[in-house]
């Protein structure tokens, strides 16, 4: 394998890895507060991440 294969590889598993997270979070969003919660929840994440306005990461207090 080479290393631009491997690295490829690397970057699959890593956005799986995202991906089961969001389904994860999804699903417990759905089970509390319904579907519609869950597609409006993720629908602004987007849109702020498209804006730019979650581009760093929140200061903790």
């Amino acid at each position: 394998m080479t290393q631009a294969q491997q690295s490829r590889t690397d970057e699959d598993a890593s956005k799986d890895a995202f991906f089961a997270r969001i389904a994860e979070i999804s699903q417990d969003m759905i089970a509390a507060h319904g579907k519609d919660f869950a597609m409006g929840t993720l629908v602004l994440a987007a849109r702020w991440i498209a804006s730019d306005k979650i581009s760093e990461p929140p200061a903790r207090h």
